[in-house]
């Protein structure tokens, strides 16, 4: 299977987010302060994928999500007591950002889509080579934090 670096995916996914709102202008809104609240809610975004990315950085881990083989530690403090994936927490609100922002209902039903991916081609996968590579130490992580929130 052909690997897609999850920023990737979150650029097609806000790239179809475009499209849809573009091209299928139904069922469009707005409100007082969207913009304000799309920046609001793409600074959470940013603040959780920057706090993930400091933890693997303290840890001294990779972050390539294409080569969880290569994890040297499983960080479990910070951002990580409370996702196990909080890079792509980040993503998905990023991506909700853009679709408040884009003011477009079809726009947030490619979210679930984003998730969907991440949970197949990703985290799953991911999961896998972590339990093998650490055993029981992760799995009582697995145990203790959710996936995504």
């Amino acid at each position: 299977m052909l690997k897609i670096p999850p920023p990737v995916i979150g650029l097609l996914v806000a790239v179809a987010m475009w499209l849809v709102s573009k091209y299928l202008p139904v069922y469009r809104f707005g409100f007082t302060y969207q913009t304000a609240a799309a920046v609001l809610v793409l600074f959470m975004g940013f603040t959780i994928d920057v706090s993930a990315l400091w933890s693997f950085r303290k840890a001294k881990t990779t972050i390539n999500p294409l080569k969880p083989e290569n994890t040297s530690n499983v960080v479990t403090t910070g951002i990580y007591r409370y996702s196990r994936n909080p890079m792509y927490l980040g993503m998905l609100l990023i991506l909700l950002a853009v679709a408040l922002y884009l003011g477009s209902v079809l726009a947030f039903l490619l979210l679930p889509l984003f998730v969907w991916i991440i949970n197949i081609n990703q985290i799953i996968p991911e999961e896998e080579v972590l339990t093998e590579k650490f055993g029981q130490p992760y799995l009582d992580y697995l145990s203790k934090v959710r996936r995504w929130l």
